[in-house]
C-alpha cells in the first residue's frame, strides 16, 4: 500500500473507512422535490427588510454566546412551557450529535445504546456509529405504525441510553400513536432519555412540547428548516432545565452564526407568514394524495408531514424517468426492506405538484 493508504489504515476507525459520505443529489435544472423543503420564499418586501438587517450584521465579531434574544423568541413563539429553555444547534443533525456525544464515552464496558423505530431518519443510526454507540432499530409494523410491544421488549433487553421517536416519522410521514409513545417514554424511567423529533410539526399540528413537565426524561427537538428556513441550518431542543444544562456542556461555542441568528429572529417576527405557507402545503398535500391514490398499481401512504411516501412497481426506473422529465424525488428503497420500491416526494407549490404528477403518470405508463 502507499504511504497515504497506510496512514489512513493506521489512524482512521475501521467503521469510518467502511462507510460512505452522506450523499446529496445534484439538483441543478430540476424541480427539486427530494429534500422536504418549503418551496415558498419570503414575500419581496420582507426579503428587502431582511437584506437591510443582514447588511448591518457585525461580521467581525463572534456571535453573542448565549443567543439569549433568539432563544427567548423561540420559547415565546414555539410553545415552549414556562420555565423551560432551548439549546440551539447547526440544524437538527448537530443536536443529535450533541446528544450522542454526551451519552457515549470511552471504556471497555458495553457500548451505550441508541434505539429508534425503523425505518427512521438516517442520521440517528449514522450518528450512533460516528459516536461509537450501538444502534438498535425496532421495525415498524407492516402498516408502518409503531410496534409498541416490540419497542417495550427491546427497551427491556437493550436498556438504551436514548430512544429517538420522530413525530411525524421520516421517511414514512405518519404520526405514531401518542399513547404508545407515552408508554415507551415512561418505560425508560430514570435510565434512558426519549427524544421526540418534531422536525415536521408545522404540517402535523400535533406536538409533545407542552408535555415536557409531565415527561421529565423527554427532549423535544425541532428545526426551522421545514418551515422555510432550510438555508440557515438552525435546530433547537427543549427539555428539563437540569437535563438541558448537561447538553449545554457539549455544545460547541458560537455554533450558530450571526447571519442565521438574524434571519431566524426576523422570521419569527413574521411567523404568521410561515404558518400561512404551511397551511398551503397541508392543503396541497391533501390534493396530491387524492390524485396519487387514484392511480393504478401504486400505494400512497397517508402523511402528516410535507412529503408523501409512494410505493411503485420499480423505484429506480421511476426515479430515472422522473429525472429525465426534469423532476427530482428521493428513492428510499435501500433505506430499509420495508421501503422496497418506495419513493418520497416533497409536497410543493400547485405548479410543481402538477408537473410532478404529469411526469409520474408518464413514468407509470412507460413502465
Amino acid at each position: 500500500m502507499s504511504f497515504i493508504e497506510n496512514l489512513i489504515a493506521n489512524t482512521i476507525r475501521p467503521e469510518i473507512r467502511a462507510d460512505a459520505p452522506y450523499h446529496v443529489s445534484e439538483s441543478s435544472g430540476l424541480i427539486k422535490l427530494d429534500a422536504m423543503e418549503n418551496p415558498y420564499p419570503l414575500p419581496p418586501p420582507l426579503r428587502e427588510e431582511l437584506g437591510r438587517r443582514l447588511a448591518d450584521a457585525v461580521l467581525n465579531r463572534y456571535p453573542v454566546p448565549t443567543y439569549a434574544s433568539l432563544k427567548h423568541q423561540l420559547c415565546a413563539r414555539m410553545g415552549v412551557p414556562q420555565g423551560y429553555d432551548v439549546i440551539l444547534g447547526n440544524g437538527s443533525d448537530e443536536l443529535i450529535s450533541m446528544i450522542a456525544m454526551a451519552l457515549s464515552g470511552p471504556g471497555a464496558g458495553p457500548r451505550p445504546v441508541m434505539m429508534a423505530p425503523v425505518p427512521a431518519f438516517v442520521m440517528f443510526a449514522r450518528t450512533a456509529m460516528l459516536a461509537g454507540m450501538a444502534f438498535v432499530g425496532v421495525p415498524l409494523r407492516a402498516d408502518l405504525s409503531l410496534d409498541k410491544e416490540a419497542m417495550l421488549a427491546a427497551i427491556a433487553t437493550h436498556k438504551p441510553s436514548v430512544v429517538f421517536l420522530a413525530y411525524p416519522n421520516n421517511p414514512t410521514g405518519n404520526l405514531f400513536d401518542a399513547g404508545d409513545m407515552v408508554e415507551i417514554i415512561q418505560a425508560l424511567g430514570e435510565t434512558g432519555i426519549a427524544v421526540v423529533d418534531e422536525a415536521y410539526s408545522p404540517f402535523a399540528r400535533a406536538s409533545f412540547m407542552q408535555r415536557l413537565p409531565e415527561l421529565k426524561n423527554m427532549i423535544v427537538m425541532r428545526t426551522v428548516s421545514k418551515m422555510g428556513l432550510a438555508g440557515i441550518r438552525l435546530g433547537y431542543m427543549a427539555a428539563a432545565p437540569e437535563l438541558l444544562e448537561q447538553f449545554e456542556k457539549v455544545r460547541p461555542p458560537y455554533n450558530v452564526n450571526v447571519l442565521s441568528q438574524i434571519t431566524a429572529e426576523f422570521a419569527l417576527e413574521h411567523i404568521d407568514i410561515l404558518n400561512e405557507q404551511a397551511s398551503r402545503i397541508i392543503a396541497a398535500r391533501t390534493s396530491l394524495f387524492e390524485a396519487l391514490s387514484a392511480l393504478p398499481g401504486i400505494t400512497v401512504y397517508p402523511s402528516s408531514a410535507n412529503f408523501l411516501l409512494i410505493r411503485v412497481p420499480d423505484a429506480a426506473a421511476a426515479c430515472a424517468k422522473l429525472v429525465k422529465s426534469g423532476v427530482l424525488v428521493r428513492n428510499v428503497s435501500k433505506m430499509h426492506e420495508m421501503l422496497a420500491n418506495c419513493i418520497r416526494v416533497t409536497v410543493s407549490t400547485p405548479e410543481e405538484n402538477s408537473a410532478f404528477l404529469d411526469a409520474f403518470k408518464a413514468s407509470l405508463i412507460s413502465h
